[in-house]
């Protein structure tokens, strides 16, 4: 019999593993995949973003589902931590824009290849191609775990750790949710976030920009009512159905719970390409230009202002003559560009489907785990961590600091109490 059961070979199970099997417990790693890491070898587009090395406060500021929750696991476990579990297995890390940590080999497979050499070095007996039917309990705790092929194994402790319904190619389909609801927990609304959003704005399905990337921008979503519910900066790209990129993704939780909230079929966001300078400012620069060299047309003139894609599209929209000299441009049409590009429009009506999404928004009710050991307040011996739980983060190895906190805090706790039992 094993002291510590672990379901689901991710981020937060591959922790716990290494949590639990580092503190003494005898540990049975399951997952119903032939490989474990899989969301792990295909994260930071193949790079492996490992933590950020943010301050605590940016870190918990990052992680708009539940943020603080997370203050516990990372009294045990935080992004330090990370890094010195990593750098002490000899992989050397980098720190790249808005404190992301990378291998500096650039390799996901390094980090997984290394993550299995402690977990298998640390003697945890690993499982793959094993799919659980359900966890058994008793009246207040964990008794056994039943497997499809009618496998029975009895244990003190379980640490469900499956993900959520993101990525499902990753193995991750939602496995755990029915069993912390038989334990008698709450699966709060299950919702898509980090994920492309959808438009059927006109020249979004005439393909008019797709493929154009704007960088530096800032991304504002608004309510019904015109008020700005919350804008996020960084790059993003014109798609085929939408928008997408690093600041849509943050976006992305937000204009799905706008159109829930007001139940209405689109709401209206805004990308301001100069997030530096003001309209105002902006005009000016425009007309300094036309002055500068009156016979210039506008085209010519404006090279290098803004993407040229970008402006081709305005001065057609504004239906305005590129070939015009810059001189015989109305302050009105100048005012309009400015206008423009510092309010350029766009309706949006949803996002990408939860399975397209990067991360799984929703999940097993916060309030029903203890955050310092990450256990249930339903059953003893059963724990949760990782992207099962109502905890999510925006890109940008916020996540995956989650996964591993609690992994770890979830890992070494169900150790401490298994064996003193």
């Amino acid at each position: 019999m094993h002291d510590v059961i672990v379901i689901g070979g991710g981020p937060a199970g591959l922790m716990a593993s290494i949590g639990a099997a580092s503190h003494g417990a005898s540990v049975l790693l399951l997952d119903k995949g032939d490989r474990l890491g899989r969301k792990l070898a295909i994260s930071g587009g193949g790079r492996c973003n490992v933590t950020n090395r943010s301050p605590l406060d940016v870190l918990i500021a990052n992680i708009p589902g539940n943020g603080r929750f997370m203050h516990s696991p990372f009294s045990v476990f935080n992004n330090e931590d990370i890094i010195q579990f990593f750098e002490g297995l000899g992989i050397e890390l980098k720190e790249e824009d808005r404190g992301r940590m990378f291998p500096v080999n650039d390799k996901a497979a390094t980090v997984v290849e290394t993550l299995l050499g402690q977990v298998k070095a640390l003697g945890v007996e690993i499982r793959t191609n094993t799919a659980v039917r359900s966890v058994e309990y008793t009246e207040d705790a964990v008794s056994q775990v039943l497997l499809k092929d009618g496998g029975q194994l009895p244990t003190k402790a379980v640490i469900i750790a499956t993900g959520g319904k993101s990525v499902p190619h990753t193995g991750s389909t939602g496995d755990g949710y029915p069993w912390a609801e038989k334990a008698g927990h709450t699966i709060t609304e299950l919702y898509p976030t980090e994920v492309p959003i959808t438009s059927d704005e006109p020249f979004i399905k005439a393909k008019s920009l797709q493929g154009l990337s704007l960088r530096d921008i800032e991304l504002t979503v608004f309510n019904p009512k015109g008020k700005k519910i919350i804008t996020h900066e960084g790059d993003m790209i014109f798609t085929h159905f939408g928008i997408s990129g690093p600041a849509a993704l943050r976006c992305s939780q937000f204009v799905v719970k706008a159109l829930k909230k007001f139940d209405t079929p689109s709401i209206r966001m805004e990308i301001d390409l100069f997030p530096q300078q003001s309209e105002e400012a902006l005009f000016q620069q425009l007309l300094a230009k036309a002055k500068q060299e009156p016979k210039k047309s506008l085209k010519n003139n404006l090279k290098g202002f803004a993407p040229e894609r970008f402006l081709l599209f305005l001065y057609e929209r504004l239906q305005l003559d590129s070939q015009l000299p810059s001189s015989t441009v109305s302050h009105d049409h100048w005012r309009a560009l400015a206008h423009s590009c510092k309010h350029f429009s766009i309706e949006v009506n949803g996002t990408l489907s939860i399975e397209k999404a990067f991360v799984t928004g929703g999940g097993v009710s916060i309030k029903e785990i203890e955050p310092k050991t990450m256990q249930s307040r339903k059953k003893n011996g059963l724990y949760f961590c990782g992207e099962v739980l109502d905890i999510h983060g925006y890109t940008g190895g916020y996540n995956i600091t989650c996964a591993f906190s609690t992994g770890y805090t979830a890992g070494k706790s169900a150790a401490e109490q298994a064996i003193h039992n």
